[in-house]
């Protein structure tokens, strides 16, 4: 089952590294990672996609809220959630 896992930290240099060396140290993969400016230029949401189980979301949380520049976490539903995909493809003309 897939997780969508919204955090709201700091908007800081490192920051993405501290989350996501956080998150492969325990052993779980990051199937997609997006990460941009909210509206508080000092802040920044990433919104990354997790598989597992309840038990993988729980330990996923509570070692994001261990870290000083996570402000706020948030699981979103996936059937209430708009998903993307982009594809960028090289034409060769002659």
């Amino acid at each position: 089952m897939e997780h969508y896992i919204s955090t709201l930290v700091e908007n800081k240099p490192g920051v993405l590294q501290k989350v996501t060396s956080l998150i492969s140290k325990r052993g779980y993969n990051i199937e997609s990672i997006t990460v941009g400016e909210c509206e508080y230029p000092e802040l920044a949401r990433m919104v990354f996609v997790v598989k597992g189980d309840e038990k993988v979301l729980e330990q996923v949380t509570k070692q994001l809220n261990k870290l000083v520049e996570v402000v706020k976490i948030k699981d979103l539903d996936p059937n209430n959630s708009v998903k993307r995909e982009l594809s960028l493809i090289k034409v060769n003309g002659k």
